[in-house]
């Protein structure tokens, strides 16, 4: 684990180093859980929005987008039960004075034991080589058995403690389960309570007609209360879906492992409106064509799992994640919820307002069933960037750090570098330059000696590099050097355009 970790504080300096993540308002010592991204972050980010919104909107005749606004009317989240319901139970350790969530606390626990099964799997898959059955190992081994009953003991006791909304029983189990203060080590702690994750705000000009109203914890809300609008001004017909990029905001108790918790992040969302008693197949649709968007990726099939909730939230009568393997275990990337007609109905019963659909087919109205696919950007930016960071040796026996980016993502698809910086070699680098520069975001480099410039590339994940020598001014011939494989090859300058073009063609 400790590997694991070393691997991840290295990934969060080369994104500060290389200019994809920045602490906001560094020079005033920062602000927590706060992050800026970027000239290549920025990039990378955008790159993810418009992969995503051509997979959800441009690829499906009937799916089209919004961007609601930030700030919506007080009784939305009164509808939705964020007012009333929206917090996470919150511990603290009195000799540390650190705050935690108290279920985090448990499922921190519960993967610490996961990682001793894991241990013990990989033990016993050494020592039995290829006759080793992991699935028996794991039904029948008494160590792992054993591990194994803690864990689900353990996590069934919590589900049903948050489902009662009994806190002392949380607070007992975490003691029951002798769970110390990381900080401190001791066991010393508080009662747990609740804490409402809402940011809130006055809109008003003078003080005495302010109203409290919240920024948005979550994008979903902007696409109920639009939903009418769209299906009448889009002429929508059922099943269809409404999808949203945008920034929400979570006053999180503990925000942490870099830009994986943040109180100011942005999701990708997409609500799927559907005739009711069809939504569980939707579901099951969904589910299967989101798995197939992270694996278009290519960051390996191995590194995504779906995970079931056992606890459903209110408004849903299905759910699961998919987690993704970052440096710090298995964590959520999306989640995929079928939400009943819970929203719209809370909002026509908040607003006084029909929110209902009539069915030509079926000659009545209903009022929509949802399915919900959620994704972080952030989290799904901090995924690709884990699985791209890679500490190579070569067999000069020198080392590159490489970001192998999927080419789709990377933030400059190309380097044009002339070999040295006279001879009319600028010239002509400049020339390509202005060629590609319309297609393809590049960057010109002539600083250094050409290895040196390869290895900058390699670190922000630019997939070619093009390099421009004498050769080139007698037959209009370049370099063209692969990220991943370092191959140079030489092509014809009026080819470079296309073999960019195909290395970045989306394969959905």
């Amino acid at each position: 684990m400790a590997n694991n970790e070393d691997i991840f504080k290295k990934i969060i300096s080369h994104a500060k180093e290389y200019g994809f993540v920045f602490p906001s308002s560094e020079i005033y010592d920062g602000l927590s859980a706060v992050y800026d991204y970027g000239q290549y972050g920025v990039e990378l980010k955008n790159n993810i929005k418009n992969y995503w919104w051509r997979a959800m909107v441009q690829y499906h005749e009937n799916i089209v987008g919004i961007d609601s606004a930030i700030f919506m009317h007080p009784t939305i989240w009164k509808a939705s039960g964020h007012v009333d319901a929206f917090s996470d139970p919150m511990i603290d350790n009195k000799d540390s004075k650190k705050r935690y969530r108290a279920d985090v606390l448990v499922e921190d626990y519960a993967a610490k034991i996961e990682d001793k099964i894991n241990k013990e799997v990989e033990k016993a898959a050494k020592r039995f080589g290829e006759s080793f059955d992991e699935a028996q190992f794991r039904a029948t081994n008494q160590r792992v058995v054993e591990y194994q009953a803690k864990i689900t003991d353990a996590l069934a006791r919590l589900n049903k403690n948050l489902t009662d909304n009994d806190l002392a029983a949380v607070k007992q189990l975490i003691e029951d389960l002798e769970i110390v203060c990381p900080v401190s080590g001791t066991k010393n702690w508080t009662e747990v309570r609740q804490f409402n994750l809402m940011f809130n705000t006055q809109m008003g000009s003078l003080s005495e007609d302010t109203n409290t109203i919240y920024l948005r914890p979550e994008t979903a809300q902007g696409i109920f209360v639009n939903f009418l609008n769209v299906q009448k001004t889009g002429r929508m017909k059922i099943p269809f879906g409404i999808a949203q990029i945008g920034k929400a905001f979570r006053n999180e108790i503990v925000a942490r492992q870099f830009i994986f918790r943040m109180r100011e992040f942005e999701q990708m969302e997409m609500q799927f409106f559907v005739r009711p008693g069809t939504e569980l197949d939707w579901f099951e649709k969904w589910k299967a064509e989101r798995l197939a968007w992270h694996h278009s990726l290519g960051l390996g099939p191995e590194n995504y799992r779906f995970h079931p909730h056992d606890k459903l939230a209110h408004y849903a009568n299905a759910a699961c994640d998919i987690e993704f393997k970052f440096p710090f275990g298995f964590k959520e990337l999306e989640g995929i919820h079928s939400r009943t007609d819970f929203d719209l109905s809370a909002h026509q019963q908040f607003s006084g307002k029909k929110l209902q659909y009539f069915d030509p087919e079926l000659n009545e109205s209903y009022v929509p069933y949802v399915i919900e696919t959620s994704i972080g950007l952030d989290r799904t930016f901090l995924a690709i960037l884990s699985s791209a960071y890679t500490e190579e040796k070569l067999e000069d026996g020198s080392e590159r750090v490489v970001l192998r980016i999927p080419p789709v993502l990377a933030p400059i698809k190309a380097a044009i570098l002339p070999l040295i910086k006279k001879d009319g070699l600028p010239e002509k680098a400049r020339e390509i330059m202005d060629a590609l520069k319309f297609d393809y975001l590049c960057q010109y480099d002539e600083k250094d000696a050409i290895g040196r410039r390869y290895r900058r590339q390699d670190a922000i994940g630019t997939p070619y590099c093009i390099t421009v020598d004498h050769q080139t001014l007698e037959d209009n011939t370049v370099t063209i050097r692969e990220r991943d494989s370092m191959l140079q090859e030489r092509v014809s300058i009026d080819a470079v355009s296309e073999i960019i073009r195909k290395k970045i063609a989306v394969k959905l």
